[in-house]
């Protein structure tokens, strides 16, 4: 090839170049992200179709610090449709509790033996090595606000928890999770990212530093 094809060969321009490079560190992090941002909030984006939506970093840490104060030092902690919770408590960096994600999507596959694949419709549906009442705490969020995904995650926070429960869901469901689980609702009321058109609250069944209404 002569000089004048090398010169006639199309240049990116340094900003073209860089906007592109930008691009593929971002393809690349949404694979293979690095270990710092592994627990990001966010790192997996919301799936509407599949009700995802996440906590705000205040509320997701303010739920992970209630969760760790109420287990105790060597405390098993259970987040059933709540990745939000995992993602903090993993953030947190702490080693004196044990935590799992139970999640339909398996996108959060990416975090190895914490992740149990989990649909409610089949509640008990749950690999051999998670024993009943093995997690001092479940930490749910049922993906809808209806009685029926409500009563079937029921089933599986009672074989999960040795006692403790905070449930997060619509206050529109707190008769139906009082009948259910025996939690009343606090006064402390959880975020998310976007602003959802049901108002969301918490309900725990123990003395809770989220100001229950007990």
């Amino acid at each position: 090839m002569s000089d004048l094809e090398d010169d006639e060969t199309p240049q990116l321009s340094a900003h073209a170049l860089a906007a592109l490079q930008e691009f593929y560190a971002e393809k690349k992090q949404q694979i293979d992200p690095g270990k710092d941002d592994k627990y990001s909030i966010g790192i997996i984006e919301e799936n509407w179709q599949l009700s995802q939506f996440w906590y705000s970093q205040e509320t997701a840490l303010r739920l992970a610090q209630e969760a760790t104060v109420a287990v105790g030092e060597g405390g098993r902690i259970a987040c059933v449709s709540a990745p939000s919770v995992y993602q903090k408590l993993r953030e947190m960096c702490r080693e004196d509790f044990s935590v799992y994600i139970f999640e339909y999507d398996k996108r959060f596959a990416m975090y190895g033996e914490e992740f149990i694949f989990y649909d409610y419709n089949n509640p008990l549906d749950l690999p051999e090595r998670i024993a009943a009442h093995s997690f001092d705490m479940v930490i749910a969020d049922p993906p809808y606000l209806s009685e029926e995904c409500l009563r079937k995650t029921s089933e599986t926070i009672k074989y999960l928890t040795q006692g403790k429960i905070l449930l997060c869901t619509g206050a529109v469901m707190e008769e139906q999770a009082a009948e259910l689980l025996g939690v009343k609702m606090c006064t402390f009321i959880p975020k998310h990212t976007r602003n959802l058109a049901n108002e969301f609250r918490c309900y725990v069944n123990y003395d809770s530093g989220l100001d229950c209404l007990i």
